[in-house]
């Protein structure tokens, strides 16, 4: 059980509502749930928060910013919060890798979505990892205006560094 002190992140920076755009694109573009849906919009978004893989958003900025991070991410990255919603999402590529990541968001952008992407991030650390097998997906609000971009992975590989 967690401590009743504990910090609600998906309560705060508006990410119950972004939990719920994340959740209704994903279901409406791949044609499944992302996790099971039980209660709430505030109990989806705890449920996302803590869900067992890695699932980030970004805005629709021309150099996206970073709106969402679940626990996983945000420990895989070595991010807190308030540095994630500042940090541009190229930053979570080395830069020998952004153009490859950005023809990944403009396949995405055509699409929909992407679910066979497989590429090297960087954390603010320093430490490098190849993630396989992510989805990425376009985002819309509730008035299908589009929102932005998310991606979701539950592996990845840890690269020794030299």
């Amino acid at each position: 059980m967690r401590p009743m002190t504990e910090t609600r992140t998906w309560e705060q920076n508006g990410w119950i509502e972004q939990s719920q755009t994340i959740l209704d694109s994903y279901e409406r573009l791949i044609g499944k749930t992302l996790i099971t849906r039980d209660g709430s919009p505030a109990d989806q978004a705890q449920q996302l928060f803590h869900a067992p893989l890695v699932v980030v958003s970004h805005d629709t900025q021309s150099d996206p910013l970073l709106n969402y991070a679940n626990q996983m991410a945000l420990d895989l990255w070595k991010i807190s919060v308030p540095t994630l919603l500042k940090t541009p999402s190229r930053m979570t590529a080395e830069p020998v890798h952004r153009d490859e990541r950005a023809k990944l968001l403009q396949r995405t952008t055509r699409d929909g979505f992407v679910d066979d992407y497989r590429g090297i991030r960087i954390a603010t650390d320093g430490q490098r990892f190849l993630i396989d097998c992510a989805t990425v997906w376009n985002l819309s609000d509730h008035q299908g205006n589009h929102s932005g971009q998310a991606a979701t992975f539950d592996k990845w590989t840890m690269i020794q560094q030299s």
